[in-house]
């Protein structure tokens, strides 16, 4: 989903003051990968040969003591180690990063730590490592179970890999996530349905479940490949969800399904509009303060990254979030939960009454993508189903 910021309304005349803090999670970025994926755009680099493993982690640690400052006191509640592929890291480095952590900053006692995994064979052999190191929530990359669908989306490990991965992981964790995508290049319904169903035979805790979509600035982008039409990917989007709740997982965000009581808890926090802390190359931080919200986001490059931290200047752009904002973010956000949220939360994390959207909220339940009692406000299924013209109703023209 891509959208496009205008001028979001619905705040008018209002100033920030929180009378709490928002919940605060810690995000720390890996950019390196083996290969980089055709679709992907997120802010990877591919590492030919080595990559300065003890240089980064060091300035990892020296990044979260610049920015204690700024979240002071404040307890961190999930730990996402995202990238690029974090399982490039050795045991070590990750026990390293979270021995650090645990020192710098009060980690909640039942923090959920999450670790991003290829199912490549050298990163399974340190999946005991990094569960020895505290991680208790493992992501593993599977995208599809069909191995001409991973040729074409240019991922490096194969079918039995993949397969062999889960079960390895299964040994060391009692959490984990498999990330999947469907409308893929040339694949038909039965072909997505038969990767949900290979996912289900290890009954994982969660599964993530993803639209594959063309990005700016990715290979596929520039030559596209013959993907499913609207019509086939809708359906097939219909029928995984409908398989998934025959097997008793929740369907509680857009691409997101848990077993009971097994929904990312970090993940919930940046649809909640929670606060993070985010680390590393290019890493992205929300932080809100009594009279503010800023935004901000690392140096991109990893070398570049490198040398600013060792200037002790890590963030390469800071802004205000101004007041008018707030609300737009916050829907864009919280509007991606299937049972939307409390009525309430709206003014515990802009710290502005809701009365501020109401003209809005009307409009869109007036156009049945929206319900709303005195306690709860959720998308309706049209709503989910049009997420983005339900999104640009809290934008101005």
């Amino acid at each position: 989903m891509t959208i496009h910021l205008l001028h979001p309304v619905g705040i008018r005349s209002q100033e920030v003051n929180f009378q709490a803090m928002p919940p605060l999670s810690l995000y720390i970025h890996i950019p390196w990968c083996v290969r980089k994926c055709p679709y992907c755009d997120f802010n990877s680099h591919e590492a030919r040969n080595a990559f300065p493993e003890k240089e980064y982690v060091a300035a990892l640690v020296r990044d979260i003591e610049l920015a204690l400052p700024q979240i002071w006191g404040r307890k961190i509640y999930t730990v996402f180690f995202g990238g690029g592929t974090p399982s490039l890291l050795s045991g070590e480095s990750v026990a390293e990063i979270l021995r650090q952590v645990r020192m710098l900053l009060p980690l909640n006692l039942d923090a959920e730590i999450t670790l991003e995994a290829n199912p490549g064979s050298v990163e399974a052999e340190r999946f005991a490592a990094y569960r020895d190191a505290g991680v208790n929530r493992l992501s593993l990359g599977i995208q599809s179970f069909d191995d001409a669908h991973l040729q074409a989306l240019g991922r490096i490990h194969s079918a039995d890999e993949a397969k062999r991965a889960i079960e390895i992981a299964q040994r060391h964790f009692d959490n984990i996530n498999l990330d999947l995508m469907y409308a893929l290049p040339q694949q038909t319904l039965e072909q997505a349905l038969q990767d949900v169903q290979s996912a289900l035979q290890f009954a994982p805790q969660h599964l993530s479940c993803y639209h594959l979509t063309l990005e700016p600035n990715t290979l596929f982008y520039r030559n596209p490949p013959p993907l499913p039409d609207d019509d086939a990917s809708s359906e097939m989007q219909q029928r995984i969800e409908a398989l998934l709740t025959t097997h008793d997982y929740e369907h509680y965000e857009t691409s997101a399904f848990a077993q009971p009581k097994k929904r990312a808890r970090h993940n919930l926090n940046y649809w909640q509009f929670g606060d993070y802390l985010g680390i590393g190359a290019g890493a992205h931080s929300k932080l809100s303060f009594h009279d503010k919200v800023l935004r901000q986001m690392r140096h991109r490059q990893p070398q570049a990254y490198l040398d600013a931290v060792a200037r002790s200047a890590p963030v390469q752009e800071e802004h205000e979030v101004a007041a008018a904002d707030l609300g737009f973010e916050f829907m864009m956000n919280a509007l991606r939960l299937n049972e939307g949220f409390d009525s309430a939360l709206f003014q515990e994390r802009t710290s502005l009454p809701l009365l501020t959207i109401r003209r809005e909220l009307d409009e869109a339940e007036r156009r049945g993508l929206l319900v709303r009692d005195q306690q709860r406000i959720a998308p309706t299924e049209l709503g989910r189903r049009f997420l983005n013209d339900l999104l640009q109703i809290f934008l101005r023209e």
